[in-house]
């Protein structure tokens, strides 16, 4: 196949495909793999320059393709060698905003596997009778953070395994850098990289027609000589595509800053028409009489954006930090030079905001690629990623621009309350401020973890080596496969947080969210790292007058934390506070642990078992604050029926969920998920969960005011059989 193509079907008299306008050879190759022919191989890579047209030739490609639209396009006209056959619509995961991980449970929900892990994808791919067809587009549009690199890891991660699979068709749109690693993965004849700007898949035509129809009036062109009249527009057009050079982008801006401003254009002037995508830009600035410089300072805010786009309100703020002078004017003045360039467009609706905790498997088995947060207003962004490409690397320090966009955006958070930021400097002041080298040092505020976007803000953190995070880092980074799981709204990922942060020994981070306005569903009193507890239950000793039991030292020589300013029993008014020492019961809760776990009491075995092995001993711990209990376990009482009757909260127990309900209404007033699966878990009369993991032990108050319940049946134990504390102090045994 050869740029020939182009001229045998013109001369065969068939018609160009009314999208791509072109593109005859490519579009063979791509006709020859979809149908298997013999011959073509089993994985294509499409490449080319940014601009070169890939990602409008594969949407034109994918309109044959889809049963439904094929039926709009006139196929009879077009060259039969270009046109797939009719067969079922190929799956075409987007990776556009995804990560590698998210992209991958995009497939296997397309494909109904049955996979546990990322890892599991390929597996149950390899093992389909028939063979899959997937279309990849825009790898370079992939990941949530751009300076996080995610294309070059869903190459890696996700289109390198599936080439290797050989029940897998794959047609891949990957940027040049990344295309020889790809297609090296694979043995001769299974692979064919395709690069646009190449001599062989070249288009010289196909690139005349695309700028001689943006130019008619049909196209929404204004009328001008050079737009009306066929023969003058055909010579213009002619013009624009070879001074491009194969470009697309270059073509699309030369007309459309032709179209926006036509006065001081003269069509047989050469000297107007750009060569390259920079030349677009300089060219523009100079025929309105504007400094290039300051149209790429008015840009640069928009090259730099993240997500979807830039709000409107901060495009001044940040182009006044990228310039370091006030561009207020030339802003106002320039929205007519800057017009051919920029594309507004709506944010999408925000998937992000549910009120329940969703109990997906995987740790990135939702497919949130943002919060959505700016859903519902106008955002600016340029026109093609090329453009932005363009901008930022003729900038003389994109680092330093960078720095002053994260610093504007800082500056810009009320009292450095992020509950009043703007939704995009929450969402993408961790992208900004990883691209400056500046992330380590944002990554100490617990209410920015709070509020951004749990799958942006774990990106860009993933993207820092693990040696230059701070300990708060490192906690978010454990906690946010929960965070991205559960969809979390912002009170939620908080209360996630603030018991991680006691888990790790960060008590006044949990504290300060207690400080943020959050409503929180819970405070967490303490934590232990207390390995193999099979189960928990709580109860009370009974007074000692100060003679019996006393505090004791964590099993592993640590304390357990409790948070700075809190005190114990205090996070619920009318908390139960008693103290070593008083004529009050103590609370306490009990754990199943070991044999020979240090401060333990071993379990007497039932008469006549002399078994050796599994071994079950109690460790006592006060429920209310971090410390160990040293006391006879049989002295520990249960809560009486009554008092489990009385009691204002129930406790529903999941797989991998608690949910802690009110009597009164049923309704839910905290949900508890986890990363590892639960192996005990109560809640006491007074409302403290206590729940273990393999990670360790943790109570938390229950923060809701509950109303008192009416108890119509008989008391019984709270809950369902599935949320059962122990039975009685040893547990289980069944």
């Amino acid at each position: 196949m050869s740029a020939s193509d182009e001229g045998n079907a013109a001369a065969a008299g068939y018609a160009p495909h009314p999208y791509v306008g072109g593109r005859t050879a490519v579009l063979r190759a791509l006709s020859a793999w979809r149908m298997r022919w013999p011959g073509a191989p089993r994985v294509i890579v499409l490449t080319g320059n940014p601009g070169s047209g890939r990602s409008r030739l594969l949407t034109g490609f994918l309109m044959m393709c889809d049963p439904g639209y094929r039926k709009q396009l006139p196929l009879d006209d077009l060259d039969p060698a270009t046109v797939p056959p009719d067969l079922p619509a190929p799956a075409v995961p987007s990776p556009a905003g995804r990560t590698a991980a998210q992209l991958l449970w995009l497939i296997s929900d397309h494909f109904g596997l049955n996979a546990d892990h990322t890892d599991d994808i390929f597996t149950e791919l390899a093992t389909r009778e028939e063979p899959v067809t997937l279309v990849v587009p825009d790898v370079d549009q992939a990941g949530p953070v751009r300076a996080a690199n995610e294309p070059a890891r869903v190459v890696q991660d996700v289109l390198k395994p599936l080439a290797a699979t050989e029940t897998v068709q794959l047609l891949a749109d990957v940027p040049r850098e990344l295309a020889a690693e790809l297609a090296g993965a694979l043995p001769r004849g299974q692979v064919q990289v395709i690069d646009l700007d190449e001599a062989e898949w070249a288009d010289p035509k196909g690139l005349v027609l695309h700028a001689e129809t943006a130019l008619t009036p049909e196209s929404g062109a204004p009328e001008l000589p050079y737009t009306t009249d066929p023969s003058t527009r055909r010579a213009l057009a002619e013009a624009i595509a070879a001074r491009a050079d194969g470009n697309r982008l270059t073509v699309q801006l030369a007309v459309q800053s032709l179209l926006t401003q036509p006065e001081g254009f003269d069509p047989a002037d050469a000297s107007l028409l750009p060569g390259t995508v920079g030349e677009a830009l300089d060219l523009h600035a100079r025929r309105l009489g504007a400094d290039p410089q300051t149209l790429r300072l008015l840009l640069a805010p928009l090259a730099f954006a993240e997500g979807e786009g830039l709000p409107v309100q901060l495009w001044g703020a940040l182009a006044n930090a990228v310039a370091g002078r006030d561009m207020s004017q030339d802003l106002a003045d320039g929205m007519l030079l800057a017009a051919p360039f920029i594309q507004p467009v709506e944010a999408s609706p925000d998937e992000d905001e549910n009120d329940e905790v969703g109990a997906a498997d995987g740790d990135e088995a939702s497919d949130d690629s943002g919060t959505g947060a700016d859903a519902g207003r106008t955002l600016l962004r340029l026109m093609h990623p090329g453009l932005a490409e363009e901008i930022r690397s003729a900038l003389p320090d994109t680092r330093d621009a960078q720095t002053r966009i994260a610093m504007a955006l800082l500056e810009a958070v009320p009292q450095q309350d992020w509950s009043k930021a703007d939704p995009y400097i929450r969402d993408h002041l961790a992208a900004h401020t990883l691209d400056a080298g500046l992330l380590p040092q944002l990554l100490t505020d617990p209410g920015l973890f709070a509020h951004a976007d749990p799958v942006t803000m774990r990106a860009a953190i993933e993207a820092v080596p693990l040696e230059q995070l701070g300990a708060p880092a490192r906690t978010y980074l454990r906690t946010a496969p929960l965070l991205t799981r559960s969809q979390a709204p912002a009170d939620l990922r908080a209360a996630f947080l603030e018991s991680a942060f006691v888990e790790d020994g960060l008590a006044p981070y949990a504290e300060a969210l207690h400080t943020l306005g959050f409503t929180l569903p819970w405070r967490t009193l303490w934590s232990v790292p207390l390995v193999g507890v099979r189960a928990v239950t709580t109860g009370s000793l009974p007074p000692q007058g100060g003679d019996g039991a006393t505090a004791a030292q964590v099993p592993d020589g640590t304390t357990a934390q409790v948070p700075d300013g809190a005190t114990p029993g205090s996070a619920r008014p009318g908390g139960p506070v008693p103290a070593s020492g008083t004529t009050a019961p103590r609370p306490v809760a009990a754990f199943i642990v070991p044999e020979g776990t240090p401060g333990s009491r071993t379990v007497p075995r039932p008469d006549g078992d002399d078994s050796e092995g599994d071994g079950r001993a109690l460790l006592l711990h006060d429920l209310l604050r971090p410390e160990y209990v040293d006391a006879d376990p049989a002295q520990v009482q249960l809560p009486s029926e009554q008092a489990q009757a009385a009691a204002p909260f129930g406790l529903s127990r999941g797989a991998d969920y608690l949910r802690v309900w009110a009597r009164a209404d049923r309704e839910v007033v905290a949900a508890l998920l986890s990363d590892t699966p639960f192996t005990g878990a109560d809640l006491s009369p007074d409302g403290v969960l206590v729940v273990a993991t393999a990670r360790g032990v943790t109570a938390r108050q229950i923060l809701a005011t509950p109303r008192p319940a009416t108890p119509t049946v008989p008391a019984q134990r709270t809950g369902t059989a599935d949320s059962d504390a122990s039975d009685g102090l040893e547990g289980d045994h069944s």
